[in-house]
C-alpha cells in the first residue's frame, strides 16, 4: 500500500504513548479529521485531559486488549521494541507506524506545508509563525514543540490546507517530510552521538532542502547554511542582518536585551517590530518568520502586530515567578551556542548576579562539547550543576558533571534536586537571577525553588 494513500485505508488509529509531546498533536489533528482515536500512556498528565475532554479513549497502561479495534498503530520513539501493545499488534498483522513517519504521512495531506528546522530556535519560530497566521484569519494547522499559550498546548487544528510545524534533524528524523516550504535558521555541530561531525549534519540538511517543492527561506548571515543550499534549484529567500539579504533589518534598538526593529524587503520597509521576548537571537527568530509569512501573502500590519503582542513559548526564557526580591526563570538551552545566547540576554537585563543551575543533557553532548560547555558557563556569576541525564544513552564516555564543574571557577554540584533547592535559598540575594537550564527535567529544580522561597 503506499503510504500516501494510507490514511484513506484505515478508520481506528491507536496511538502507543499518546501523551508525548510529538504524539498528541498528530492524534488531535487525526481525530479532528475524523478519524477515531484512541491511545495508551502510563502516567496521567494536563495533555491526556486536554484531549481527552475531546472524546478520544484513553487507557492508563500499555496492554494489548487496547488495540484490538485498531487498524493502524503509532508509536513514538521512547516506547520499547518489547512492548506489550506493539509486539501483539505486529503479531496481528496490524499496520504499525513509528510517529515521524506518520507525521510526514499527515503533513502530506496539506497542500501547503511549512516546515522550520535548524540547531536552535525552531520552537520559537514555530510558535512566532503560527501566531502571525493566526492573527492574519489564515486559519492553520501547527504543530509546535513546546506549550504554546495562545492555543492552549502544541497544538492547533484549522480548517485551511496549510500545516506548520518543526522539522526535528535528530536521527534524521525530518527526512521523513516533504515540505512545500522549508525555513532554515542555523546549522551547526549537534548530535554527535547520531552525525558524528559537521560535515554528516550538513549533509542531512542539504537532503532535506532537496525534499522541499516551492521555496527555501534561509539564514543568509549563516555560513553553514548558505553552503547546504548553495547548488540547489529552488527559489531561495535569504533573512538575517546583512543588508544583502532579501529581508534585512535597520534601527536596531535595544531596551535591556528587548529589541525593536524595522523590517525591510529588497531595502523597502514592511513593518516595525517591537518583541517583548528578550534576545537577539529571537530577532533572528522574528526575521525568519517575518519574511516567511510576508513571501505567503501575510499583511505587513499583522505580522507588526503578531511578533510584537508574543509572548514567547513555555521553557524558552520563562520567567517562572519574583519572590523575596529574586527572580526565578527556566529555559530549554542545552547546547553551548543556546547557553551563551541566554547568558548575554540575561546580562542586559539588570539582575545583579546571574545563578545558572544546569543540567547537563546526554553524556554525549557533555563529552564532545566539554569545552565549549566551559566556556559558556564561565559566563553566569554563579553555576550549579545537576547530575547528567542519560536520556537515551548509556555512559560509555565516562563523563560526569563532577568533570565539568572541576574546569569552572566556584561552580559545585549536587546530585539532587532537593540539594540544589536547598543550597539556593539559602544563598539567594535580593536581584538574583536565578534560572534553570537544560533540555530535560531540571524545570521542576526551579520549580521546588520558587515554592521555598515563597514559604
Amino acid at each position: 500500500m503506499n503510504s500516501n494513500d494510507l490514511l484513506d485505508k484505515v478508520n481506528t488509529i491507536h496511538f502507543v504513548g499518546i501523551g508525548g509531546s510529538g504524539m498528541c498533536p498528530i492524534a488531535e489533528i487525526l481525530f479532528k479529521k475524523g478519524y477515531r482515536v484512541t491511545g495508551s500512556d502510563v502516567y496521567n498528565s494536563d495533555t491526556l485531559e486536554r484531549i481527552r475532554s475531546y472524546g478520544i479513549t484513553i487507557f492508563m497502561g500499555h496492554k494489548k486488549e487496547n488495540i484490538n479495534d485498531a487498524d493502524l498503530v503509532v508509536y513514538s520513539a521512547a516506547v520499547s521494541c518489547d512492548n506489550e501493545e506493539l509486539v501483539f499488534a505486529r503479531q496481528q498483522g496490524k499496520i504499525v507506524l513509528e510517529r515521524s513517519a506518520m507525521l510526514g504521512i499527515v503533513t502530506r495531506k496539506y497542500k501547503n506545508f511549512i516546515a522550520v528546522c535548524g540547531t536552535h530556535g525552531k520552537t520559537t519560530t514555530t510558535a512566532m509563525l503560527t501566531q502571525i497566521f493566526l492573527e492574519c484569519d489564515f486559519d492553520p494547522t501547527a504543530i509546535v514543540g513546546g506549550h504554546f499559550y495562545p492555543i492552549g498546548g502544541n497544538s492547533v487544528v484549522g480548517e485551511s490546507d496549510t500545516i506548520i510545524c518543526e522539522a526535528c534533524e535528530y536521527v534524521d528524523t525530518f527526512l521523513k517530510l516533504s515540505p512545500s516550504v522549508s525555513v532554515i535558521l542555523n546549522i551547526e555541530a549537534d548530535h554527535l552521538d547520531y552525525f558524528k561531525n559537521l560535515q554528516s549534519v550538513k549533509r542531512s540538511f542539504k537532503k532535506f532542502a532537496s525534499q522541499t517543492s516551492k521555496f527555501l527561506v534561509v539564514n543568509g548571515d549563516d555560513k553553514n547554511t548558505l553552503s547546504v543550499i548553495q547548488d540547489t534549484n529552488l527559489e531561495v529567500i535569504t533573512f538575517g542582518f546583512d543588508k544583502s539579504n532579501d529581508y534585512s533589518i535597520k534601527n536596531l534598538s535595544d531596551n535591556k536585551a528587548r529589541f525593536s526593529f524595522s523590517l525591510f524587503f529588497c531595502n523597502k520597509k514592511v513593518a516595525k517590530i517591537s518583541l517583548k521576548i528578550p534576545g537577539k537571537h529571537n530577532v533572528y527568530n522574528a526575521i525568519a518568520a517575518a519574511a516567511t509569512a510576508h513571501k505567503l501573502g501575510a499583511l505587513p500590519e499583522s505580522i507588526s502586530k503578531a511578533l510584537s503582542n508574543f509572548k514567547g513559548v513555555h521553557r524558552r526564557f520563562e520567567v517562572l515567578g519574583e519572590e523575596k526580591g529574586v527572580t526565578v526563570a527556566d529555559d530549554f538551552a542545552h547546547h553551548p551556542t543556546e547557553l551563551k545566547a541566554t547568558f548575554l540576554t540575561a546580562e542586559k537585563m539588570g539582575f545583579n548576579r546571574i545563578i545558572a543551575i544546569f543540567q547537563p543533557y546526554t553524556y554525549s553532548r557533555t563529552y564532545n562539547f566539554l569545552d565549549d560547555f566551559v566556556k559558556v558557563l564561565s559566563i553566569p556569576n554563579k553555576v550549579i550543576l545537576s547530575e547528567i541525564l542519560a536520556a537515551r544513552e548509556s555512559n560509555i564516555y565516562h563523563i560526569f558533571s563532577k568533570d565539568l564543574a572541576k574546569k569552572i571557577k566556584g561552580c559545585i554540584w549536587f546530585k539532587t534536586f532537593e540539594e540544589i533547592s536547598n543550597y539556593v535559598t539559602k544563598n539567594f540575594q535580593k536581584g538574583d537571577l536565578i534560572i534553570t537550564l537544560g533540555g530535560g527535567n531540571i524545570y521542576k529544580c526551579a520549580n521546588m525553588i520558587l515554592d521555598k522561597l515563597k514559604s
